[in-house]
C-alpha cells in the first residue's frame, strides 16, 4: 500500500520525490546493510521512513539523525521515530552543521539527484562531496534507478564509485552504490 503523504508529495512535486513508489523493503534493507560498524548515521531524504525503518534494525543503538526536507513527512518520522533525531531541512544546511562529526559518519541518501531542482542540486552535491572527502572513512550510501553512478563526480576529486547491490524486487529495480575516499577500506 503506497503511503498517502508519498503519494501527495509526488503529485504535487515530482522533483523533490524522483521515485514512482517509496523505497520497498528490499531496497531499504540493502542500502542499511552497507552501514556497517559506523558509530553515526545520517539519512537524507528520510521520507516516509522505509529507509529509517531498515537502519533502526541494523544498528538499533547507532545515533541516527533523519533528515527531510518536507515538513509533514518530517513531522511523520518524529512520531514513528521517536527514538531518532529528525531534522526538518536542506540536507546542505545538516552537513555544513555536523562537519565535525565522526570520521566514520556514513550517509545514507535517498535523495533524487537526477530530478532536484537547480541550485538545489548543485548545492546539495557540492556539500555531500566536501563531507565524504574530509575523513577517509566516511562514505555515501545511495540508490539510484539508472545503470550507472548516482552522479559524476569532478575530475579532480578523490572520490570512488562501487555499485554494491542491485535490487530486483523494487520497483523499478535499484541499484545501490557506495561513494568513498579512494584507497579506504
Amino acid at each position: 500500500m503506497i503511503n498517502m503523504a508519498f503519494l501527495a508529495l509526488a503529485l504535487t512535486r515530482p522533483t523533490l520525490v524522483g521515485a514512482l513508489a517509496p523505497s520497498s523493503r528490499r531496497l531499504a534493507r540493502a542500502m542499511a546493510e552497507q552501514v556497517g560498524s559506523a558509530s553515526t548515521v545520517i539519512e537524507l531524504g528520510a521520507g516516509t521512513g522505509a529507509v529509517t525503518a531498515a537502519l533502526r534494525a541494523v544498528a538499533p543503538h547507532s545515533p541516527l539523525l533523519a533528515v527531510e526536507l518536507q515538513r509533514h513527512l518530517a513531522a511523520g518520522l518524529k512520531r514513528r521515530f521517536p527514538d531518532v533525531e529528525v531534522s526538518c531541512a536542506a540536507a546542505h544546511e545538516v552537513l555544513e552543521e555536523r562537519a565535525l562529526a565522526p570520521g566514520d559518519t556514513v550517509l545514507v541518501s535517498s535523495l533524487p539527484f537526477r530530478s532536484l531542482p537547480e541550485p538545489l542540486r548543485t548545492t546539495t552535491l557540492q556539500s555531500l562531496l566536501v563531507f565524504v572527502e574530509a575523513h577517509p572513512g566516511r562514505r555515501l550510501v545511495q540508490y539510484t534507478y539508472q545503470p550507472r553512478a548516482p552522479f559524476a563526480l569532478p575530475r579532480a576529486s578523490r572520490l570512488q564509485w562501487t555499485l554494491r547491490e542491485v535490487v530486483w524486487g523494487n520497483l523499478p529495480p535499484a541499484g545501490v552504490w557506495v561513494l568513498k575516499n579512494a584507497g579506504a577500506a
